[in-house]
């Protein structure tokens, strides 16, 4: 008797404690989990229902889960997903906001930003190249909204850096197109070895208005709409940014 009582303890004791650590583990696991796996949980609710699929598999015979217990997480959790997707509406909101907040500081000032876009107003349309290395052989061209070229020249200045271009609004047969019209710039070039160059486009102007379109500010220069993403500078409306001329 004295010798089975110490051995039935010893594997009591030893079983108890890797019970709790293993459930403390699970647990702080589990916590761990939630926490960092919330964005996920709003895209993808399925990942619950993965859950919840595994722990009625793995649920005691003798004691199964309770419907309403069951019913009961699932409502929890879609309340959950719920929150979630208000705080990340919310946040988008904000965020918004503050970008139509500095799209609409910069009405009035001049700026500069990427793009092959420009409307012709007033019988022409501006753009800014930008040729990284001097070219030997350049071709521009000016195409429609069905990407037709209405209009091509080659510039005799092909040196490296900015170069300003105005298009006057004639097609190729010489006619004057109308007014609003949205076209893009499209820069050709290599350098002395037959390598190609990569042209940078820009708009320059006045910003006179904002607009916003599926979350994104966006602002009007030239009567042209840019992604406040793609400004690159700003200047106070008394000021001109110089560029090299072609």
């Amino acid at each position: 008797m004295t010798v089975t009582s110490p051995t039935t303890t010893t594997p009591t004791t030893t079983t108890t404690p890797p019970t709790t650590s293993t459930s403390g583990t699970s647990t702080t696991s589990t916590s761990d989990a939630t926490l960092q796996g919330l964005g996920s949980l709003a895209d993808n609710f399925n990942t619950f229902l993965t859950l919840l699929t595994t722990q009625l598999q793995n649920q005691d015979p003798t004691a199964p889960l309770d419907s309403n217990q069951f019913t009961q997480q699932l409502v929890q959790m879609t309340g959950v997903e719920q929150q979630l997707n208000t705080n990340s509406l919310l946040q988008q909101l904000v965020n918004n906001s503050g970008s139509v907040s500095s799209a609409v500081s910069m009405i009035g000032t001049n700026v500069t930003a990427t793009s092959n876009t420009a409307n012709l107003t007033n019988g022409q349309a501006q753009w800014t190249y930008n040729l990284p290395s001097a070219a030997a052989d350049l071709k521009v061209e000016v195409l429609d909204s069905s990407g037709n070229v209405v209009s091509v020249q080659s510039p005799s200045n092909m040196s490296a850096g900015n170069h300003n271009f105005t298009w006057n609004g004639q097609n190729l047969a010489g006619t004057q197109l109308p007014n609003g019209g949205a076209y893009t710039l499209q820069v050709s070039a290599v350098d002395s070895s037959g390598n190609s160059i990569t042209a940078t486009n820009y708009v320059q102007g006045t910003v006179t208005g904002v607009t916003q379109n599926a979350g994104v500010a966006s602002i009007i220069v030239n009567g042209t709409s840019v992604p406040l993403s793609s400004v690159v500078s700003v200047n106070p409306a008394n000021s001109t940014s110089t560029s090299g001329g072609s």
